[in-house]
């Protein structure tokens, strides 16, 4: 009969315990290092040395946008930019758990910069940036604030999804002037449910795409059903559409730095979000299970100016999977 973890001498658990993390840790290794060799296109793994400064073409797109870099706080930060000639206020992206610039859809990407000023970046220590990586939503949001403010930005919309999206709260709550308003997809607050425990769902589905032959984000973010498994595979070649220049991957070091940061921002107490007057969109699929949607429903309520739509038969990827709609109601928000 198996002994339950209140019986169980403490050497035996610290023992198990061990076991269990040493198992993890290879699942990971294994995994990413499976996803790495699956990608359908060759990739390079530096940045490009920055682009002439020269005025941007009206008509490039995502996938052929340059990768620059610039330093901040004394992080060499890779980013790209698209849809300068629109000018107003940009569009700062704060991107999800183990992502890279890759990682952005680019229906997305190019469907904001058709009429605004659109920015990604690599967090600290993540693909192409240099640095530690961050262990914390904290410290994520004062590097972002460092390279929003070095870009000679005094004030930003704020698009993060999943993790990023964590970061976004942390920054208004920092810094409001800076922000003029939210996009917070796939998200929840500190605190909120099942956020402590995305490190087993993660490490589950990787496990299960590693074991399938398939991109553990087709678990992820995507439901189960026919509609989101062919929504899970569209997204996913939409990726591979970039095959230059392409971002450095996550490093088992970084990913391992972020999943610490969301148990801790899943465990510690909730912030006060009713000082946020900031006009905030709230969007996440109805099934998530990386960040459950109960969070997405309690972010809103928490959010005095908050405005929430939920996609049926969606994961924590609905954003993607009803991307033409999710940008027309992005661009409509941010337009008022």
């Amino acid at each position: 009969m198996p002994v339950t973890p209140s019986s169980a001498p403490p050497r035996q658990t610290t023992m198990q315990q061990l076991f269990k993390t040493i198992l993890l840790g290879l699942a990971l290794s294994t995994a990413l290092q499976a996803t790495y060799l699956q990608a359908a296109e060759p990739v390079t793994t530096g940045v490009a040395s920055n682009p002439p400064a020269v005025a941007q073409r009206s008509d490039l797109r995502w996938k052929a946008v340059p990768t620059r870099t610039l330093t901040a706080a004394g992080v060499r930060f890779a980013y790209r930019e698209l849809g300068q000639h629109n000018g107003g206020t940009p569009v700062v992206m704060l991107t999800h758990l183990a992502a890279v610039l890759d990682n952005w859809d680019p229906r997305i990407i190019d469907g904001l910069a058709a009429h605004h000023h659109v920015i990604a970046f690599d967090n600290r220590g993540v693909g192409a940036t240099t640095g530690t990586p961050s262990n914390s939503v904290e410290q994520m949001a004062d590097d972002a604030i460092s390279f929003i403010r070095a870009m000679g930005f005094q004030n930003v919309d704020l698009l993060g999804f999943s993790l990023g999206g964590m970061v976004a709260q942390a920054m208004v709550l920092k810094e409001p002037r800076l922000v003029r308003k939210m996009v917070l997809a796939g998200t929840g607050p500190a605190g909120g449910e099942g956020i402590s425990t995305v490190a087993g769902v993660t490490f589950y589905d990787m496990l299960r795409g590693f074991f399938t032959g398939q991109d553990a984000k087709q678990f992820l973010f995507f439901t189960r059903t026919p509609a989101g498994i062919e929504a899970g595979k569209a997204f996913i070649e939409r990726l591979q559409e970039r095959t230059e220049d392409r971002d450095k991957e996550i490093s088992v070091r970084a990913f391992l730095a972020q999943l610490e940061a969301l148990r801790v921002w899943g465990n510690q107490e909730p912030a006060d979000l009713s000082v946020v007057g900031q006009p905030v969109l709230v969007v996440n699929g109805d099934d998530d299970r990386m960040v459950p949607t109960i969070n997405t429903r309690e972010l809103a309520r928490r959010l005095p100016n908050s405005e929430l739509i939920i996609y049926r038969d969606a994961g924590h990827g609905g954003a993607f999977q009803f991307h033409g709609d999710f940008v027309r109601r992005a661009l409509d928000f941010l337009a008022r």
